[in-house]
């Protein structure tokens, strides 16, 4: 009797409501913490419920927990059961680390712990983001020796692991064997069709089905607007459903933002009856992602406007305009913002903000946050290491790709590239061939097109024209229009018109002899003093209605950012400002 009563008042512990109702970092720590005083964290249940928590928060990005944090919590439980297993294997087949959460269903089962049919969907959705099919067929073999083949959250997570597998017709043949399907099963299956491209069929299931929910809706849309690109045919089912909520709304936007349609990207967003913060961050990204970084501050400054808090999305989309408006003030006040806010400030916010930093040149900011993080991604390193490069401190770039390698940071592809992209800015010739060799011998990773580039590129700002050209003409790939733009770039840095020659013709065959590569042709024949050749490309020019692309500048001034751009007369005032300077140069 005693012991029904204690349980019954630690059920009812005020601290397991907060627990319930923790949306930041600080109450998640300062709840474990009381807990611990308590004495109450060593508790199955209560010590259950903290990591179903922390790990549901974390999955929704709500905030910023370490997976050493969860994993810490989840080791602390003493004996835990079933539901303690299946929250921490849920929790990593929504990672990126989908591996962990075949690890610990490993464990779970060496440990003699009966799994039930909640632990099967998640561990083959993390089979699902494995390369390869095995982990998902001996899993699938454990379903069926378990008896759960037949319980329908099994068999939905067994079609959904196919499909995304990119075997699809397995996956159908699982779903046409169900004697009873539910809508969760039609919409698995039509989901499948449509992330392998097979509009079509998912379309006959689509027009099959008995009954019919948003997201079923939502998921054609999603495959006609962003997999093949045919809006028109999204906007009809847009256009034809019954009821819409956010998802389809979504969905449409998002496949007009997709493909650069930000009008009617935007007549969509504008014509929404609610909207939330995803509705906010998919326009912001749309207009980053399509080179209007000034509009997507300006969304994000009506979004903050309407009271809305941002999420990951829009933090980053609108640092990542910052970034390419140079916007320096612009983007300190949104580091000011988040952080004053108390919004998610994870590896992946915190990147984006030191790549906002090294654009707008303030390496000092850029390292101190660098300095401060207590977790990498590898996409952290490479961000600073480009940045260091760009910004002329090619040597610090190269020390700091070391001290990566010494610390036993996974390098990848793009690690080598932002390297040899550092060389090339500081011109280090033998480092970056000494390291480029490295890539191949020691790392074992295939070179790349865009490391060839860095090659080409770096020789050919060191003037050895001839071994930039060797090495495009003996890649193992076919040359791209990038590396001979590059060295007909170089060409004219180092004056060598048969080169340069070489370079736009190569350039035309591979259709890529726009008016940015005459204009450049033209100015080395200038150079030189062959008139009658400059006359020759300009006549080639104005015959193909080419013209030289208009310059345009941004500057920020007292954080806002203006844009100018080459015979431009909507600002009158700046031909004023140059005549009175005019007349006061003309008076010295």
């Amino acid at each position: 009797m005693a012991t029904t009563s204690f349980s019954k008042r630690l059920y009812q512990n005020p601290l397991l409501s907060l627990l319930q109702n923790a949306r930041t970092n600080s109450q998640i720590l300062q709840i474990h913490a009381q807990l611990i005083c308590r004495a109450l964290v060593s508790d199955l249940f209560v010590a259950s419920r903290l990591l179903f928590a922390i790990c549901e928060l974390s999955n929704s990005s709500s905030v910023d927990l370490t997976v050493a944090y969860v994993e810490l919590i989840f080791s602390q439980i003493h004996q835990p059961n079933t539901f303690s297993w299946n929250t921490i294997i849920r929790f990593h087949s929504r990672t990126s680390k989908p591996l962990r959460a075949l690890l610990f269903f490993s464990q779970m089962r060496k440990n003699g712990i009966f799994t039930d049919n909640y632990t099967y969907p998640f561990v083959l959705k993390a089979c699902a983001s494995m390369p390869g099919r095995r982990e998902g067929l001996v899993v699938h073999g454990e379903v069926v020796k378990g008896g759960f083949d037949e319980d329908s959250f099994v068999r939905n997570g067994l079609i959904s692991m196919y499909c995304r597998s990119g075997d699809v017709q397995l996956g159908r043949k699982l779903f046409d064997g169900f004697q009873s399907r539910d809508l969760v099963s039609w919409n698995s299956m039509i989901a499948g069709y449509v992330s392998c491209g097979e509009i079509g069929e998912a379309q006959k299931l689509f027009d099959a089905m008995p009954d019919r929910d948003a997201f079923s809706w939502a998921i054609l849309i999603d495959g006609y607007g962003k997999k093949i690109g045919d809006v028109g045919r999204a906007r009809e089912l847009f256009d034809a459903m019954p009821d819409r909520d956010l998802v389809c709304w979504h969905s449409m936007i998002d496949g007009y933002a997709g493909l650069g349609m930000m009008g009617p990207a935007r007549e969509l967003f504008e014509a929404m009856p609610e909207r939330n913060v995803i509705s906010w961050s998919i326009l912001i990204d749309g207009y980053v992602r399509h080179g209007d970084p000034k509009e997507a501050l300006d969304i994000f400054q009506q979004m903050l406007h309407h009271g809305m808090k941002p999420d990951k999305v829009s933090a980053v989309g609108v640092i990542s305009a910052c970034a390419q408006l140079g916007a320096l003030d612009q983007g300190r006040w949104v580091h000011f913002y988040l952080k004053k806010n108390r919004i998610l400030f994870d590896v992946v916010v915190q990147t984006a903000l030191i790549d906002m930093y090294m654009k707008c040149g303030s390496l000092d900011l850029a390292r101190r946050l660098f300095d401060s993080m207590h977790e990498r991604s590898v996409v952290t390193w490479n961000v600073m290491i480009v940045g260091l490069g760009v910004n002329g401190y090619g040597g610090e770039a190269v020390e700091l790709f070391y001290q990566m390698e010494k610390e036993g940071a996974l390098m990848d592809d793009l690690s080598f590239l932002a390297v040899l992209t550092a060389c090339t800015h500081a011109g280090l010739v033998a480092k970056g061939w000494q390291i480029f060799d490295r890539m191949r011998s020691d790392f074992r990773i295939t070179p790349m097109a865009e490391h060839y580039g860095c090659l080409v590129d770096l020789l050919g700002r060191a003037g050895r024209l001839h071994e930039a050209r060797n090495v495009i003409e003996t890649m193992p790939m076919k040359p791209t229009s990038t590396l001979w733009g590059s060295l007909l770039a170089a060409c004219r840095t180092h004056r060598c018109v048969d080169l340069a020659e070489v370079s736009v013709e190569q350039l035309k065959n591979l259709g890529a002899d726009d008016s940015g590569v005459y204009v450049l042709l033209s100015n080395i024949y200038a150079e030189e003093g062959m008139w009658d050749d400059v006359w020759r490309i300009r006549k080639l020019m104005s015959a193909r209605g080419m013209k030289k692309e208009v310059g345009r500048c941004v500057i920020e001034v007292n954080g806002e950012v203006h844009e100018f751009v080459n015979g431009d007369v909507s600002h009158l005032e700046i031909f004023a400002v140059l005549w009175s300077l005019s007349n006061k140069v003309a008076s010295v």
